[in-house]
């Protein structure tokens, strides 16, 4: 194996060099350090580097291993954590200026729960300032500036996990943690062409994570193939007593159970979501659909299947308006807002406050109903299809409104986050500029084990997810 090809290997992959001795933690750790110091500052994918106690924890795991204690497939693996999870180690500047010096004495449930696993954190990974929720238009709303996707430099890496988006992208860290309230997992996967997923609301313990909104918040990983979210989710998942949303989960990677027969799966495309996408973009997502079929495991994939008639955009920016103003009401009510790097930002917690009591009552009621037509609509189909993104990534130096006028397909994004389903993103191609492009499976609650076993037997049947991006050191 050649030593780029290393850094592009899957947790199995690099677990059986780590456990025939072929490679040490050690050693692993220190070249995913180099290119985080090299090619990050290219990216604008790193917020803090930790070489002192990631080297400190590679050798612990090469101790262990060693004398024969295996903590399981992430054991030795380097990994790095969007900045909005508190790391006792490192600061927490939640990507905004006004907590740029912000420190915890305490570890996030997740930091935890990867540590007992033997993975490695590496670095705290670039975002957009307070995940978004302030408001934003543009790439550099980021205490560390525009991060940029490193298929093409000129572009954005997504929001609001930008960071963990490239920095998986470009093989500086094996996997990452994202999170999402409404697309922050599912972007910058697609625009990274990295497969990410969102989980169940409540599979995954929030504890020490920032709050935006506390009824749409939730954290998942992002990674090279979705076989590894798997592995991932199996670790971080479950009931935490200190997040009373936790909910017990019994989901392990790979399942000790035989895996859904996908010849039974009865998969629906989402009504206008391709037909007025960027073309590259709908022909891409097409042509995932045909290769699904082609799998000779599905007995039927419906088109155009509309989704339940719900108000979701309102209901989501009322939703993330109210909540997100009220998680920052110090800041917005002391001015420090206006510190923020986005223009959009430093006005939006204002309009945000202004959010009546009656309208996010209203919003919140409708979700009982979605949630109870989704149900249904999960009776007749297994799994919901759409693109994941409607366009390639967006230019760093327009804003979104202007990058690409005219196109106006619709996506689940909002609405599959309002009612708590999961998610996963995975590449399907390539569009304009060289720009990866994704399709997205979204399930039932707690159906993570059938969507990362369909997305894994497209993968397999694939190779979009194998390919990588020709990055730079900073400078060159």
């Amino acid at each position: 194996m050649q030593t780029d090809d290393l850094y592009f290997s899957s947790i199995a992959e690099l677990g059986a060099l780590l456990r025939a001795r072929k490679l040490s933690p050690v050693e692993l750790t220190r070249g995913y350090l180099e290119r985080l110091e090299q090619i990050g500052p290219r990216l604008g994918a790193v917020a803090e580097v930790m070489r002192e106690t990631a080297l400190r924890d590679a050798r612990q795991a090469e101790r262990e291993l060693r004398a024969g204690r295996d903590r399981g497939p992430l054991h030795g693996i380097p990994y790095g954590a969007k900045d909005l999870l508190a790391t006792r180690e490192a600061k927490t500047t939640w990507g905004a200026a006004p907590y740029k010096d912000q420190k915890f004495a305490y570890d996030a449930t997740v930091i935890n729960k990867l540590r007992e696993a033997g993975a490695i954190l590496v670095a705290k990974l670039a975002m957009i300032e307070l995940a978004g929720g302030m408001g934003y238009n543009k790439a550099d709303a980021s205490l560390t500036g525009a991060c940029r996707t490193p298929w093409n430099t000129d572009y954005w890496s997504g929001g609001s996990s930008s960071g963990p988006g490239a920095a998986v992208a470009a093989g500086l860290v094996q996997f990452a943690i994202g999170s999402e309230t409404s697309g922050s997992i599912i972007t910058p996967a697609a625009f990274c062409g990295v497969s990410g997923l969102r989980p169940t609301y409540g599979m995954v313990s929030r504890h020490g994570a920032m709050a935006l909104c506390w009824t749409l918040d939730k954290l998942g990983p992002m990674c090279r193939s979705a076989a590894d979210c798997g592995s991932v989710l199996s670790a971080i998942a479950g009931r935490d007593p200190l997040d009373p949303t936790s909910q017990r989960s019994d989901f392990g990677f790979p399942p000790s159970a035989r895996p859904p027969r996908l010849k039974m799966l009865r998969l629906a495309v989402m009504k206008d979501s391709y037909e007025k996408a960027q073309p590259e973009v709908r022909d891409n997502f097409l042509a995932a659909v045909e290769a699904l079929k082609k799998l000779n495991a599905l007995v039927r994939v419906e088109m155009d299947v509309p989704l339940p008639d719900f108000p979701y955009g309102p209901a989501v920016g009322t939703i993330v308006d109210a909540e997100g103003a009220a998680a920052f009401r110090e800041l917005i009510e002391s001015g420090r807002v206006k510190e923020l790097a986005s223009p959009q930002g430093q006005l939006g917690g204002f309009a945000a406050s202004l959010v009546t009591a009656v309208d996010y009552l209203h919003a919140m009621r409708l979700r009982a109903p979605m949630r109870r037509a989704w149900a249904e609509m999960f009776r007749k189909f297994a799994l919901l299809l759409a693109p994941a993104r409607s366009t390639v990534s967006y230019p760093i130096d327009k804003t979104f409104d202007q990058a690409y006028p005219g196109i106006t397909a619709s996506s689940p994004i909002g609405a599959s986050n309002l009612v708590g389903v999961p998610a996963i993103s995975i590449p399907n191609g390539f569009g304009p500029a060289g720009l990866p492009t994704g399709i997205q499976f979204i399930g039932p609650v707690w159906s993570e084990a059938l969507l990362i076993e369909t997305a894994a037997r497209y993968q397999r049947a694939t190779d979009w997810h194998k390919r990588r991006p020709v990055v730079k050191e900073a400078g060159e």
